[in-house]
C-alpha cells in the first residue's frame, strides 16, 4: 500500500458530509472549525488558517496581506465581491510557505454567480498573474456563472482542473453551501477530491502533461504546472467567497 492509499484512506474517514449553512453558526459550531484534532496533529496536519487571523498569508507578488477585500469573521476567511468579474477588490492571496508534496483540506461556500479558484506549487513572477503558472481547483457556482458552460466537456466547473480536465461526478451542492474538497500531491501525481469523492486524477510532467499544455490557453506560458513546488493560493476573481478548515498534511 502506497504513502498515498493510506493517506486518503485516513483523509476519507473525515469527508463524508458536505457541512451546509442554512442557519447562522452556534458558538460551539464555530469552535469546532478551524481546528486540528489530537490524531491529526499526531499525523502530521498543520493548518493554514486560524480562524481569527490572516498570519501564514500574504498578497501575491507583495509582501504583506492585503489591505482591503479579504477579512476574517466567524471563523471565516472571505474576499468580498468587486463589479462581479473578473477585477478584485483584494488581489489573491499566497501561503507564505512553499509546498511540495502535500494533502491539502479545506471547505469553501461561493456566492450566487460567484467564481474563485485554489491554486497549487504556485511560482511569483512581476506583472503575470499567478494563473500563468499554477494549476487551479476551479471554485464556482456552476448554476449560475457562465464559466460553467465554456471551455470543453465541463473543465471550467467546480473541482476541475481549470480550462484543462474536467471533475467527474460533479458534486457541487449549489451558492451558499458548503462544499469540501481535498488536492493530494505526490511527486508528479495529482488528485482533486470534492465532497468525498474523487473527481479527477493526472499526471504532471510528462510527455502527455506537457502536450496537453500546448493545445490549451497556457501554451504561451512554459512555466505553467513545471515547478516541483510553489505556493498554495486563493483567488480574488471579483465575486465573493469564503473559505475555512484549511489544513494541510506534507508527504
Amino acid at each position: 500500500m502506497t504513502i498515498r492509499t493510506t493517506l486518503i484512506a485516513t483523509v476519507l474517514f473525515g469527508l463524508s458530509s458536505v457541512l451546509l449553512l442554512a442557519m447562522p453558526a452556534t458558538a460551539q459550531e464555530m469552535d469546532d472549525h478551524n481546528t486540528l484534532t489530537a490524531e491529526e496533529r499526531a499525523n502530521g496536519w498543520e493548518l493554514l488558517f486560524d480562524g481569527e487571523t490572516t498570519e501564514g498569508w500574504r498578497g501575491y507578488n507583495d509582501n504583506s496581506f492585503p489591505e482591503t477585500g479579504w477579512s476574517v469573521e466567524n471563523g471565516t476567511l472571505t474576499i468580498e465581491g468587486s463589479d462581479g468579474g473578473v477585477s478584485g477588490s483584494g488581489g489573491d492571496i499566497i501561503t507564505t510557505t512553499k509546498y511540495d508534496d502535500f494533502v491539502l483540506k479545506l471547505e469553501w461556500k461561493i456566492s450566487e454567480g460567484g467564481n474563485s479558484g485554489i491554486f497549487y506549487r504556485a511560482i511569483e513572477q512581476d506583472d503575470i498573474a499567478i494563473y500563468w503558472s499554477a494549476p487551479e481547483m476551479q471554485v464556482l457556482d456552476n448554476a449560475n456563472h457562465p464559466d460553467a458552460n465554456r471551455g470543453q466537456n465541463g473543465n471550467r466547473k467546480s473541482a476541475s482542473l481549470y480550462d484543462l480536465i474536467p471533475a467527474d461526478p460533479q458534486t457541487f451542492t449549489g451558492h451558499g453551501e458548503w462544499q469540501e474538497v481535498m488536492i493530494v500531491a505526490e511527486d508528479g501525481h495529482i488528485e482533486h477530491w470534492f465532497n468525498g469523492e474523487k473527481v479527477l486524477e493526472y499526471e504532471m510532467w510528462t510527455q502527455e502533461w506537457y502536450q496537453m499544455i500546448r493545445n490549451s490557453k497556457f501554451q504561451d506560458h512554459p512555466e505553467f504546472g513545471d515547478a516541483r513546488e510553489g505556493y498554495i493560493g486563493l483567488q480574488d476573481h471579483g465575486t465573493t467567497a469564503h473559505f475555512r478548515n484549511i489544513k494541510i498534511k506534507e508527504l
